[in-house]
């Protein structure tokens, strides 16, 4: 495949999150606000990258048996470089994402990429793959946490867009409000995939 098929397929294709349906956990608990879900975006896509890149450099050398403990201790390696970085960076992001930053370790996005994907293709390929599921894990943070914060908070990106006198739904930033975002949103891309 084409290493521009390979930066496109997540964006939309593939989406892990839409289409493929992994990362609930991170796409439900830090999509309450844009800025939240690009910094997760961010974060989870740096991993991605990086874990394929080393995944795909090290697939010959690595024993069957111990490839999985293998891919969990580079991916956590690039995780603690993506933590000690946001801490020092960007403190209030840190902050915020708190927990869900370490969990980006098992992260079943990017597990399943190194075993699908970086384990089986070259190095280019692995990175363009990599991209390309981070982009498309990003921008479905992103639409799902701009519903949820234009109808929680009346703003995007922590930017009023709503009238003052706008009455917020809390429910949108509150569990029930990620599943009923996320599940909304999936049901009309469906929708959409049929009607073609």
């Amino acid at each position: 495949m084409s290493f521009m098929k390979e930066l496109t397929k997540g964006l939309i294709k593939e989406n892990p999150t839409f289409v493929i349906v992994l990362g609930m956990c991170p796409t439900l608990a830090t999509s309450t606000s844009v800025n939240n879900a690009i910094g997760m975006g961010m974060a989870a896509t740096f991993v991605l990258v990086c874990s394929n890149i080393m995944i795909s450099l090290i697939k010959n050398v690595t024993p069957d048996k111990i490839r999985i403990p293998v891919y969990v201790v580079v991916i956590a390696a690039f995780v603690s470089i993506v933590d000690m970085m946001m801490a020092a960076y960007v403190p209030d992001l840190h902050k915020s994402l708190g927990l869900f930053i370490p969990l980006i370790v098992v992260n079943c996005i990017i597990l399943g990429r190194a075993e699908a994907y970086a384990n089986k293709n070259n190095v280019l390929n692995s990175l363009a793959d990599g991209i390309g599921m981070g982009a498309g894990f990003t921008l479905a943070l992103t639409v799902v946490a701009t519903f949820r914060e234009i109808l929680g908070n009346g703003t995007w990106a922590g930017l009023r867009i709503m009238p003052q006198t706008y009455d917020p739904m809390l429910m949108a930033l509150l569990a029930p409000g990620a599943f009923i975002t996320l599940g909304t949103l999936m049901a009309t891309i469906n929708l959409l995939k049929e009607k073609k």
